[in-house]
């Protein structure tokens, strides 16, 4: 690994291992990381394409949806 890599590597290292309230803040982070992509993605967005449209069709339904038909 080059020098500077390592330099990389131990300015985050370091920077890490001396947090006190830093280590808080990123604990509440990916809690809610977790519930934005985990919870809300269970409970308000459902697989809506996936239930309306045949194996292997998704593409045109997803178009039959926002192309409207002509006259």
């Amino acid at each position: 690994m080059s020098k500077w890599l390592k330099d990389i590597w131990h300015l985050y290292y370091d920077g890490f291992r001396g947090m006190t309230l830093g280590r808080t803040l990123w604990l509440i982070i990916l809690v809610k990381l977790f519930v934005i992509f985990v919870i809300l993605k269970l409970f308000f967005f459902p697989d809506y394409i996936g239930e309306h449209a045949a194996e292997g069709h998704e593409a045109d339904f997803v178009s039959s949806q926002i192309i409207p038909p002509s006259p």
